[in-house]
């Protein structure tokens, strides 16, 4: 169909040149018989052009038919397969929840609250704070800090300290002797990665 829009579209460029040349020619021309023959052939061009037009009409008309036709094909085929799709995962979910026992859940939700609990109590222990005064000025720690601050420019400035950018407390990492087992490298790389 397409093809046949195409060739009507040559044949309609050709009828519209023709006509142009002939409108050009009427439009110098003064009135007698040459004149009316040459606007007698300018009619029936432009009846043949207005008839191919309503055949192009049509068949673009068709083409539109026939694609909407296609499409509504396409998704009718899109909706079977969705609905498909949803008829497995319903019969998968009602298996794979079949399978599921809420209560072991729960316990085990249980668990991992207490487990987060004793963490927590850890982590609380751990955080203490030792032979720290409660009655301590926050305006002085603050300038306690800027002149550790100062002090560390100071000597960087005067080049000392050259070569120890991390600390010797922090450079060897010392297992504490409390902890019941030593860490695994391995884990721990896994965990920290």
């Amino acid at each position: 169909v397409d093809t046949h829009i195409e060739s009507i579209d040559v044949k309609l460029a050709k009828l519209t040149a023709e006509l142009q040349t002939l409108q050009t020619r009427l439009s110098k021309m003064r009135d007698g018989p040459g004149k009316s023959a040459i606007k007698s052939k300018a009619l029936k061009i432009l009846q043949r052009r207005k008839m191919y037009e309503s055949q192009r009409d049509q068949l673009q008309q068709q083409s539109w038919n026939m694609e909407q036709a296609d499409m509504m094909t396409s998704n009718l085929k899109n909706v079977m397969t969705t609905v498909d799709a949803m008829k497995t995962t319903n019969k998968t979910l009602k298996q794979q929840y079949g399978k599921i026992d809420i209560d072991k859940i729960e316990r085990m939700q249980d668990e991992m609250a207490d487990l987060m609990e004793v963490g927590n109590e850890i982590q609380e222990s751990l955080g203490r704070a030792y032979d720290v005064p409660e009655d301590v000025d926050e305006a002085e720690l603050d300038a306690e800090l800027e002149a550790l601050g100062e002090e560390a420019e100071f000597e960087r400035e005067m080049g000392m300290g050259v070569g120890e950018e991390v600390p010797g407390f922090m450079r060897d990492e010392v297992v504490p002797q409390f902890v019941d087992q030593p860490p695994e490298v391995g884990k721990v790389k896994e965990a920290a990665g």
